[in-house]
């Protein structure tokens, strides 16, 4: 069922407390910390950008690339918002079992959480498709920066939009740099749509679903819209063991009518309030 008042984070608060957690996260958790989201209330409609796109020749990299420097400009200027620090709060106090986030910002990281699997990667990370090496993206982005020298200046101003990226289509005279070790293509190391979620991730992330039903846990969601597969599927697992579910995000969700409670309210306001209640 859908609530949205006082009552509801009662609701919710109540039905969770003393259980073992899996929490799930999306785009909607980093929206206060000014990383826009997909599909959130008042998102703009856009299609990223697909694995099978990037590898089909340079002038696709060099759009991503020429967009991404500047993005990673602003987000790595990102601070973890209320919402990160509770979800690090319930992971100290040995109420998480595992934090199983969608997003690549690596904020979750950066407010403390360590029982965590990121999904789909992060953005401070780049790898080779030649020879596999994983380098840091800050050390990509300073190479971009010589190579495009008054890049950042010269379009400060375009729109963020999420993940890293920007409204930007003057992309073609963008100099893309490529590995140091063997000159292959490099990418950043996120699931890009087209791409399968590593394996032993989503194992890892089922064992501690199914590991919920024995312990009498709970798997909350907070901050996605469960629109891919790739998050509505533990959701899936939880609900046909019988384990409750518990949404948090703004606006519906392609797993609505799988919540035991469905709660209408920003992560930033209900996080804390779970992270207090399981200090006590």
């Amino acid at each position: 069922m859908t609530l949205t008042s006082y009552d509801a984070t009662a609701a919710a608060l109540d039905l969770l407390a003393g259980r073992p957690l899996v929490v799930l996260t999306g785009a909607g958790l980093s929206t206060d910390s000014g990383i826009p989201d997909y599909r959130g209330p008042g998102s703009t409609a856009r299609t990223p950008m697909t694995y099978q796109e990037f590898v089909s020749g340079p002038p696709a990299r060099q759009r991503y690339w020429a967009r991404s420097h500047l993005g990673w400009a602003r987000m790595h200027q990102a601070d973890p918002n209320p919402g990160h620090m509770a979800l690090a709060g319930l992971d100290g106090a040995g109420a998480l079992r595992l934090l199983i986030t969608q997003n690549v910002d690596g904020l979750h990281e950066r407010a403390g959480s360590t029982t965590l699997v990121a999904l789909h990667g992060r953005i401070s990370e780049v790898v080779c498709l030649g020879c596999g090496a994983v380098t840091e993206r800050s050390a990509l982005q300073d190479r971009m920066g010589r190579l495009n020298p008054g890049h950042l200046q010269r379009f400060a101003d375009v729109l963020a939009r999420p993940d890293g990226d920007v409204e930007l289509e003057e992309t073609s005279d963008f100099v893309v740099p490529a590995c140091e070790s063997c000159g292959g293509v490099l990418k950043p190391h996120v699931v890009f749509f087209g791409e399968n979620v590593p394996a032993d991730r989503v194992e890892r992330c089922f064992a501690a679903v199914d590991a919920l039903g024995d312990e009498g846990g709970a798997l909350l969601v907070a901050g996605s819209s469960l629109a891919v597969m790739s998050g509505l599927r533990f959701v899936r697992r939880a609900a046909r063991a019988g384990v409750p579910v518990v949404i948090v995000n703004r606006g519906a969700t392609r797993g609505d009518e799988l919540a035991d409670l469905r709660l209408d309210v920003g992560c930033s306001d209900f996080l804390p309030a779970l992270a207090a209640q399981a200090r006590r």
